[in-house]
């Protein structure tokens, strides 16, 4: 079955697709499933017509979360004791799974870390073309649920590198400091987005900012900056060489299709996945341009330091983290506590770490009672008001207005800090 064969039905209204949104949260977020759903997922494990993502993704989630002695029923159809005896379990499940990955898949159903070694050779594996979807709907699954180390970040970083088309693997040759803007490709469904805006402000100050994007994996499918920066027309990066070139408008632009088609394949996985794999997060900060300075996003607050070191872990000296942005944008509330966590790596080798939040008094006029909303927003309609604000300095509205100033605002104090602790 090819990643894009559909079930019988939409992945999130098939039984297992259900299941997954039901236990597939969180560790200590995840419910029971209700009887009669597991009773529709029992058949469904089984069924022919189910996709093995989403029965990989399923039974990684329930081990991951602990299954409750009703769950432990499911057992009937895999093997009885299957769900305590992790090789018995992979070989029942992932019958065509190679033998050399068996310690590896053992040791996630067991519940263990992984090393740094062991994730780079699991990244291999979920990004290559061998058997078993199964599997690697498994793996992401349990990695999720359990959320994934550093150490682990830190392997499957190194394997989606080498998976980077060969254009993308030399240095690149821009005559200036590289500011990386990369947010969660989902985009938004109800606000509009001002990565661009936010590339041109990074471009007056000295800098090539380049916008990381690509299609969205779900699970919001409106709009994203691939969109916006498509409506502008700009130009798409091919490899680093093209960085010579002189900078235009909004910087440079990648989308991940050009970076690597091993990435890209997963998002018609994650479509059927449902939930966020590791990937939403290590997509973010890859560097393949090499640039300095990483600007990016987390929707979850609990998740910023960690996009910080991530991003070290990347090779970014410095790093601005956004928290409670617009959908988990790039364009910071006005209404709510948003602000930037900022990170640096001194030529010394120190790390240093600096808050700056949407209370400080220098951000008192962007203050708003609510943020607004703009329902089912259209690239057209983002697009336009980008190029209004681009041309005029403002456009007829004045909530974006007033957003993009306060982007301004809050990413310049971080930018002056970071160029501070970098001297």
């Amino acid at each position: 079955m090819s990643i894009a064969s559909p079930t019988s039905d939409a992945p999130a209204h098939t039984p297992l697709g259900r299941g997954i949104q039901h236990i597939g949260i969180g560790k200590h977020g995840s419910k029971p499933l209700p009887p009669a759903l597991l009773a529709e997922c029992r058949k469904a494990l089984t069924a022919p017509e189910t996709h093995p993502l989403q029965r990989g993704v399923f039974l990684g989630a329930l081990l991951a979360k602990g299954p409750t002695p009703e769950e432990y029923t499911l057992e009937e159809v895999i093997g009885k004791g299957a769900f305590s005896h992790p090789t018995f379990f992979i070989n029942k499940v992932c019958p065509d799974l190679p033998m050399g990955m068996h310690p590896i898949a053992t040791k996630l159903v067991r519940g263990h870390n992984l090393q740094v070694s062991e994730a780079e050779q699991l990244g291999d594996y979920l990004f290559g073309n061998g058997p078993c979807e199964t599997f690697r709907g498994l793996a992401a699954s349990i990695l999720r649920v359990r959320h994934e180390t550093n150490e682990e970040y830190q392997g499957l970083m190194r394997a989606a590198e080498r998976t980077f088309t060969p254009s993308f693997r030399t240095i690149s040759c821009a005559d200036r400091p590289l500011i990386q803007l990369t947010e969660p490709f989902d985009g938004v469904e109800n606000s509009y987005m001002i990565t661009p805006l936010l590339a041109k402000f990074f471009l007056q100050k000295g800098y090539g900012p380049v916008s990381l994007v690509g299609v969205s994996g779900g699970p919001k499918f409106t709009l994203n900056a691939l969109d916006v920066y498509m409506h502008l027309n700009c130009e798409f990066l091919l490899g680093n060489q093209e960085m010579g070139v002189p900078l235009e408008n909004y910087g440079w632009v990648l989308d991940q299709k050009a970076l690597s088609p091993a990435l890209s394949r997963w998002v018609d996985r994650r479509r059927i996945i449902l939930k966020r794999p590791f990937l939403a997060t290590l997509e973010k900060v890859l560097n393949p341009c090499h640039a300095q300075i990483l600007v990016t996003s987390v929707f979850h607050i609990t998740y910023q330091m960690k996009m910080a070191e991530l991003a070290m872990l990347a090779g970014f000296d410095a790093v601005m983290v956004l928290k409670r942005g617009l959908e988990g944008s790039l364009a910071p509330s006005t209404s709510r506590a948003s602000g930037i966590l900022c990170g640096v790596r001194t030529p010394r080798g120190h790390l240093f770490f600096q808050h700056f939040d949407s209370d400080l008094p220098a951000f008192a006029p962007y203050r708003s009672d609510a943020d607004a909303l703009h329902h089912q927003p259209t690239a057209a309609q983002n697009a336009k008001l980008i190029r209004e604000f681009w041309t005029y300095g403002e456009t007829p509205d004045a909530d974006f207005d007033n957003r993009v100033r306060f982007a301004h605002a809050l990413y310049g104090r971080g930018l002056a800090w970071i160029e501070g602790q970098l001297k």
